[in-house]
């Protein structure tokens, strides 16, 4: 996936109002300020509330749902990549709530929203402590572990 298509992404994010939230490998990439590896896809956050029109307009721009695996994400694909859209509920604090598949709750909280860059604009993503803990649980694969010496030297 082109950092172009993510700064459109974000673009049309930032101006429907969106709150949103970049993880993995771009966010990590976000941190950084630079484009270290490949990337496939681009794991998104968003507020629920405009889940359906992000969809609509992804949609419109040649994405199609490939897997939905909701309340926890959605994945769009297009000949330029897959979008994971991962809807959270906005509490009164700013924290995003998302629900998992077995009625877990996942709290992604505002503290860890932080400013980062992608092809020199401005991005929100996840802080460098959030990212690392949103690899744990699993296995790492080899674009974790290189995720994971970026965060390092951080």
């Amino acid at each position: 996936m082109a950092a172009t298509e993510v700064v459109q992404i974000i673009a049309w994010l930032e101006a429907a109002g969106v709150i949103y939230q970049i993880n993995g490998g771009w966010g990590v990439d976000g941190l950084v300020g630079r484009q270290t590896r490949p990337h496939q896809d681009l794991d998104v956050f968003i507020d629920a509330h405009h889940e359906a029109n992000f969809l609509t307009w992804l949609t419109s721009r040649g994405y199609r749902v490939t897997q939905d695996w909701r309340p926890v994400r959605v994945e769009l694909s297009s000949p330029g990549g897959r979008v994971d859209v991962h809807p959270m509920r906005m509490d009164a604090a700013g924290n995003g709530v998302q629900e998992g598949l077995d009625g877990e709750v996942y709290v992604h909280a505002a503290e860890h929203r932080v400013n980062g860059h992608i092809d020199g604009h401005a991005v929100v993503v996840a802080s460098a402590q959030r990212a690392r803990a949103l690899r744990s649980g699993y296995p790492p694969r080899e674009v974790d572990l290189h995720d994971l010496a970026l965060l390092d030297d951080l």
